[in-house]
Parts: structure tokens; sequence; C-alpha cells
């Protein structure tokens, strides 16, 4: 059998990214990482060729056919890899609640989360309660399971743990603890990160941190 060529073109603090590596990872499937070097100013001709409508990570390329979008990928992924943990349910409905609960929450933060660190005053406070209003409901849904699969590490688990490695960021910029707001969930969080597919993938908190602070001064925030 011809040995398949999978190539994953990511940033360092994409939680986006970040999906996908776990889930390749929780299948058993090996691939080749390429860092995009500077994904503000100067994206790569590997990037603008494989994804030219959003020009953005991630991307996985599977014997030369480009895949985009995180979530799209990870459908793929468990579509076209059986072996290893299944991503989806074979339950429709709760291949459907899953799909509901990610869709909620990358609404939720892609508006939330730069408002937490690039705003200030009574925006960022509302954004804060908004983001936290989020994961409280998202506590809800975990409720006193393993993962928000059930037994299983699954699609939700895998588009929501990337986002923890900037739970310090929140938490310096808009002085609150996720911990002691919900505290089932970060248990959630720690048992994650028990998974090698994750503890390898997920930056550390404060690099990620010194990051942002870097790109506040740049954008003269």
């Amino acid at each position: 059998m011809e040995k398949e060529e999978i190539v994953v073109i990511g940033f360092w603090t994409s939680p986006y990214a970040m999906r996908v590596q776990i889930a390749l990872e929780e299948k058993g499937v090996s691939y080749h990482y390429v860092e995009e070097e500077n994904i503000f100013h100067n994206k790569s001709p590997l990037l603008l060729q494989s994804n030219p409508v959003h020009k953005k990570v991630p991307v996985l390329i599977h014997n030369g056919n480009p895949v985009c979008e995180s979530l799209v990928i990870l459908q793929y992924i468990d579509d076209v890899w059986k072996d290893g943990n299944l991503l989806l349910s074979e339950d429709p409905y709760q291949r459907a609640k899953a799909r509901f609960w990610v869709n909620f929450f990358d609404t939720k933060i892609a508006d939330c989360g730069l408002r937490m660190w690039a705003s200030k005053g009574e925006d960022q406070e509302a954004a804060k309660e908004e983001f936290l209003e989020s994961l409280r409901l998202l506590e809800g849904e975990l409720g006193d399971k393993m993962y928000f699969g059930g037994e299983s590490f699954g699609l939700l688990d895998i588009a929501l743990i990337p986002f923890s490695c900037r739970f310090y960021t929140y938490e310096m910029f808009c002085k609150f603890s996720v911990e002691k707001e919900c505290p089932k969930l970060m248990e959630w969080v720690k048992k994650c990160n028990q998974r090698e597919s994750v503890s390898k993938n997920l930056p550390n908190p404060y690099k990620v941190y010194n990051f942002v602070l870097e790109v506040k001064k740049k954008l003269g925030n």
C-alpha cells in the first residue's frame, strides 16, 4: 500500500490547529506539521495555495488534497481513518448535539475572546460575563460525565480543550478565575490534559499570555 502523505499547516497559538493535531493523534495517524512563521503579515505560499478563500490555518493536506476549516477537517479525519477513537458518536442525535455545542462555543469565543484582551472598560466587562455564561452553560452540559460524550473523548472535547490554554490570558486581563467560576469544567480540563494527544499539543498558558502582550503592544493597545 502506498504511503499516505499528511501535512498540517498551523500556528502555535491557534486552538483550531490544535484541534486537528489532537484528532490525528487520537486516531494514531502520523503527520508532518508545518508552522506558519509570520501568520499576520507574510503568509506562506503553501498556506495561500492550500486555502485561497480564507487564507487561515489550519489546513490538512492529505495526499496533496487540502481540507480547510477545523470542524470540516475533524469530520474528514473521522470519515477517512476509521481506526482509533471515533470523534463523532454513531448516534445521530448525539452527533447533532455535539455539533450544536461546538457551533455555540465557536460563535461566542471568537467575539468574547478578542474583546476580553483587546478592549477595556464596559465592553471588556461585558465580554467577560458573556464568556463566563457560555462556560457555565457548557459546564451544565458536561454535568458529572467524564467527557462531554460520556466515557468517550470525542468531538466536543477536542473542539473545546485547546481554548483552555487561553484561560490564563483571559483571567489576567479580566481579573477572574475560571476554576472558581466553573470548577467542574476545570476538572474536565485537567482530565483531558492527562491524555498525551492533548498535553503534547497545548502550549504553555504563560507563553500564550506573553504572546498576547506582544500583540497588544504592536497594536498600540
